[in-house]
């Protein structure tokens, strides 16, 4: 598939996805989130994805302007179809991934791009990096999986005032809050996100994705399956080659040297 809206370059164990419309703020239509759930289709071997925007900005949201503009189908419909036919497909397959993801905010990450950064396992972002639930400026609502994420990620009185209030939350305030994992200067900010995810591409990928699974399934479900849970994921983590190799490195007391299998 050639892309038109995204960019994907492999480097070295990390495929990093940009966001390529720099001169809409990395606005999104529906067809740059169904280029994003092929790239996650994708991965070609990447043991780690970092996601992140060209230009000045990370995602200003969805793109309005960009929507089939269809006579026969209302504004909210086409809103509708756009959730469950594009923008939620690919959050899915965002959320179900096999490999550990990192997300580097420059600039905004509003709407639909504040969903996209937050579903990272690890998002940093600059300080002049913000995320904005807008929704309420524009009448309209939450989406992306944001209801779902921002009570988890910050509880309910916080994802209360950012959907609510619809105020910017810039890098420093958000990683005191925990929103997210760390705010740095924005002149690092894709040298510290692309060391973060060279580094989870040289951990054993079969155990991160089912650590992935693992954290998203115990967010749903009660102690007791959680603990069964693990016992299923620690069967299928102990065959691969780098709990073998993790073991032996135990033993001779030297740093594991993972292969992703």
């Amino acid at each position: 598939m050639t892309y038109e809206m995204i960019r994907t370059e492999r480097v070295g164990d990390v495929l990093v996805l940009t966001l390529n419309r720099p001169e809409r703020l990395n606005a999104a239509p529906p067809a740059m989130f169904v280029e994003i759930g092929h790239a996650i289709e994708h991965l070609d071997g990447a043991r780690a994805l970092l996601i992140t925007g060209e230009g000045r900005a990370f995602c200003s949201g969805a793109d309005l302007a960009g929507r089939d503009q269809a006579p026969t189908v209302s504004p909210a419909e086409r809103a509708k179809q756009s959730l469950t036919g594009s923008y939620n497909p690919a959050m899915l397959k965002l959320a179900q991934a096999s490999v550990p993801i990192v997300s580097a905010v420059n600039g905004p990450a509003a709407g639909i791009g504040c969903s996209l950064a937050l579903a990272a396992d690890f998002c940093i972002a600059g300080e002049s990096g913000y995320f904005l639930q807008a929704f309420v400026n524009i009448g309209l609502v939450p989406d992306g999986g944001a209801s779902w994420m921002l009570a988890r990620l910050v509880g309910k009185a916080r994802a209360t005032e950012m959907m609510l209030l619809g105020e910017r939350i810039y890098g420093p305030r958000a990683a005191d809050w925990g929103l997210i994992h760390k705010c740095v200067p924005d002149v690092v900010l894709m040298e510290e996100a692309m060391a973060l995810a060279t580094r989870l591409a040289a951990g054993p990928t079969v155990a991160l994705g089912l650590m992935r699974q693992g954290l998203a399934a115990a967010l749903e479900c009660d102690y007791a399956t959680a603990l069964a849970g693990e016992a299923d994921r620690q069967a299928i983590a102990g065959q691969t080659e780098d709990a073998r190799e993790g073991a032996i490195s135990f033993l001779a007391k030297r740093k594991p040297v993972f292969q992703g299998a």
